[in-house]
C-alpha cells in the first residue's frame, strides 16, 4: 500500500472501548520519555500521552493516513502539545527514526491489520530498530472472540499469536492484561542487544 491510500482500519479507535487510566499505568510514562504511537490515526493514545508525560516528553506520531495526522496535529496544536510530531509512513516500510531513538513503542489494533498487508517482519524489524535496549513495546489487539466490535474472528490474534510474532525479533513478554471485555495488552521488553 503507498502512503497516499486510506489504510485498512484507518479512522477507528480503540480509545473509548479501553480503560485508559490502565493501559497507561501500564506503559509507565515519566516525563523525557521518547514515545512512538505506530499506526496513530487521529491520536487518541499519542494526544493522552503527551498530555500525561508533559513538555518535556516526545511524542511521534506514525501513520500512512494523511488526514488523520493531520487532525491529530490540529489537535495538539489546539491544546498546547508543542512535544507531538507526526511522520507519515507507511508501516510496513522503513520508520524514519534514529536507531534506538524511542523508549515505549505502543500500537493499538493494528499488528493485525500489518499481517493482512505483509508477514509483519518489517515492521517488527523496525520496532526493534528504533527502539533502545531495554525498550518497551506495548500492542492492544481485539480479544479473539466472536463480534462486534472489531474484525472477523479469523484475522484476530491471540496473546499467545501476538506473542510468537514479536519474540524472534528480541521481545521478551512481561505482561498481558485486559483492558476491556474486547481489548487485551501484551507488554513485552527488547532484549539488550
Amino acid at each position: 500500500m503507498s502512503t497516499g491510500q486510506k489504510p485498512h482500519g484507518a479512522g477507528r479507535s480503540t480509545f473509548e472501548f479501553v480503560d485508559a487510566d490502565l493501559v497507561f499505568k501500564s506503559l509507565s510514562l515519566t516525563p523525557g520519555t521518547v514515545f512512538l504511537d505506530l499506526g496513530c490515526g487521529r491520536g487518541n493514545y499519542a494526544l493522552a500521552a503527551a498530555r500525561s508525560m508533559g513538555p518535556h516528553s516526545t511524542v511521534y506520531g506514525v501513520d500512512a493516513w494523511q488526514e488523520g495526522l493531520e487532525e491529530l496535529k490540529r489537535q495538539a496544536d489546539s491544546e498546547g502539545l508543542r512535544n507531538v510530531i507526526t511522520v507519515h509512513a507507511n508501516l510496513n516500510e522503513r520508520i524514519p527514526l534514529g536507531d534506538a531513538a524511542v523508549d515505549v513503542c505502543f500500537m493499538a489494533t493494528v499488528l493485525h491489520d500489518l499481517l493482512r498487508e505483509s508477514s509483519g517482519e518489517t515492521v517488527m524489524t523496525e520496532t526493534a530498530r528504533v527502539l533502545r535496549p531495554g525498550g518497551r513495546l506495548c500492542i492492544i489487539e481485539f480479544k479473539k472472540i466472536e463480534g462486534s466490535p472489531g474484525p472477523p474472528l479469523s484475522v484476530r490474534l491471540s496473546p499467545e499469536e501476538t506473542e510468537a510474532i514479536i519474540t524472534p525479533f528480541g521481545f521478551v513478554k512481561d505482561r498481558i492484561i485486559d483492558v476491556s471485555p474486547f481489548h487485551y495488552l501484551i507488554a513485552a521488553s527488547l532484549a539488550e542487544r
